[in-house]
């Protein structure tokens, strides 16, 4: 029956099906491949010196628990661990999705870096950078910078959905 129809269509029907499919199937496969990973889009803040609130909104090739976005986090210049927000489930049908958490222990003119990360894949190298005082612009980081982070707790304890 589908030879039929194939062969109703003619050889440019053929050849433009034959695109159709395997185009559908390389974007399908480069999602889950992909080594950017969790990519941080914006960062926003509020609150006081010393207790500020971070919203960030995070972009990443969710699968579902198999792969997923498990947190971001805030480090400080030299990469010591600020604060971490972990992520209990995955956002397969919810990108690009914002997570806020706090209170991080900074000062206005602090500069922090803010980095999401992978179950699989570990760390993003599309961050943000910034301070308080000055805002936050998206940079480039090295997943290897301060990679130890990825052992400090908070950790998740599993995935939700």
């Amino acid at each position: 029956m589908v030879t039929n129809k194939i062969m109703d269509m003619g050889y440019m029907g053929f050849i433009v099906l034959l695109f159709a499919c395997c185009a559908a199937s390389v974007s399908a496969n480069e999602q889950p491949n992909s080594t950017e990973g969790a990519r941080v889009l914006a960062v926003s803040v509020s609150g006081n010196p010393g207790s500020y609130r971070f919203s960030v909104e995070l972009a990443s090739p969710d699968l579902g628990c198999q792969q997923y976005a498990d947190w971001w986090e805030v480090l400080s210049e030299n990469g010591t661990l600020l604060y971490r927000r972990v992520l209990f489930h995955s956002h397969v049908n919810e990108q690009p999705f914002t997570r806020s958490g706090g209170p991080v222990k900074i000062q206005p003119d602090e500069f922090v870096w803010v980095r999401g990360h992978m179950n699989t894949t570990g760390y993003g190298t599309v961050v943000f950078h910034g301070s308080v005082d000055s805002g936050f612009q998206e940079k480039t980081l090295s997943p290897d910078f301060a990679s130890g982070a990825a052992q400090h707790a908070p950790l998740p304890d599993g995935c939700a959905f």
